[in-house]
């Protein structure tokens, strides 16, 4: 009886797409929570999301992108833009920037050091965990404004964010060996 009749409501549901359909639903929690979303997009509920909203808004956030400057041993200074929750190392990866991530951001070696090149950015940065602290000890050029690549995430307050790439790192290739990201 509760297929026939849920048929049933399929099938005028079909019909009027674009009008809220007039009946009087069975009062079981199970069918009430798999016609919700139905309802919620017809009747147009400013509480109700949406595959569509959630579609757009993760639209939205992919085009929020904030300005960032690398700047390398040599000085160049590389300027891109970095979308919000990227982190600088897939970044640097994504821009041809030689910033080695030898552990490709898994938190088990110091290859992705860089340093922020001011403090009130710095002061916006989440505080490094113990096993980001644990990683930067072996960071070759370590200064109080170090941190790892892989760790600083891109965030809005970050716009315009000035890092500078030390001038080795301790890994084991030879002398200028330029590792390719994975």
């Amino acid at each position: 009886m509760f297929i026939s009749k849920f048929s049933q409501l399929g099938v005028r549901m079909m019909k009027g797409l674009t009008k809220v359909p007039v009946m009087s639903a069975p009062r079981t929690s199970h069918f009430n929570v798999v016609l919700q979303p139905l309802f919620c997009i017809q009747r147009h509920e400013p509480f109700c999301s949406t595959a569509a909203d959630k579609a757009q808004e993760a639209g939205n956030k992919e085009k929020q992108k904030i300005s960032v400057t690398f700047v390398d041993k040599d000085g160049e200074e590389h300027h891109i833009t970095v979308p919000i929750g990227m982190s600088m190392l897939e970044a640097a990866h994504e821009n041809d920037i030689e910033l080695e991530g030898a552990c490709e951001g898994s938190l088990a070696c110091s290859t992705c050091h860089v340093i922020v090149a001011d403090m009130e950015y710095y002061n916006k940065l989440e505080d490094p965990t113990d096993e980001e602290n644990d990683m930067l000890d072996l960071a070759f050029g370590l200064t109080e404004t170090s941190r790892l690549g892989c760790q600083v995430i891109a965030k809005p307050e970050l716009d315009g964010i000035r890092l500078a790439l030390p001038a080795a790192t301790r890994n084991f290739a030879v002398d200028g060996y330029k590792p390719k990201p994975h």
